[in-house]
């Protein structure tokens, strides 16, 4: 099972890919620029790891608080994502990450406490 997390709320933008054993992760600075192709950075890091969009089984994405226009475009992407591509959406709130740890995010998805397909912009 692959899992993608993506976290777009603060000053950078966040991506992490979990497959089994193995994580990958990068970051971009959360600029007006980087906003503008974040489907780009988003499908490029993908295929610099070597992760098909088809073989992703969940996105984990982060509904705010924080910065709204970056929230807004990730998750119109991974809503596109879901319709093209049948994955599963879970949101999660910006103030369960602490320093960039997102262990406890991924407790909570282990043990289903992540609401499905019910995202949302959290102001």
């Amino acid at each position: 099972m692959i899992t993608l997390i993506i976290d777009a709320a603060k000053d950078n933008v966040f991506f992490k890919i979990i497959d089994d054993n193995k994580s990958y992760t990068n970051e971009f600075s959360n600029s007006r620029e980087n906003f503008d192709k974040f489907t780009g950075l988003l499908f490029n890091f993908l295929k610099s790891n070597n992760i098909n969009i088809n073989k992703i089984n969940n996105i984990l994405v982060n509904q705010g608080p924080g910065k709204s226009s970056s929230i807004k475009a990730s998750i119109a992407v991974v809503k596109a994502l879901n319709i093209t591509n049948q994955l599963n959406l879970y949101g999660f709130k910006s103030s369960q990450v602490k320093n960039k740890n997102y262990n406890e995010i991924l407790e909570l998805f282990d043990k289903g406490k992540l609401k499905k397909n019910l995202i949302k912009i959290n102001y």
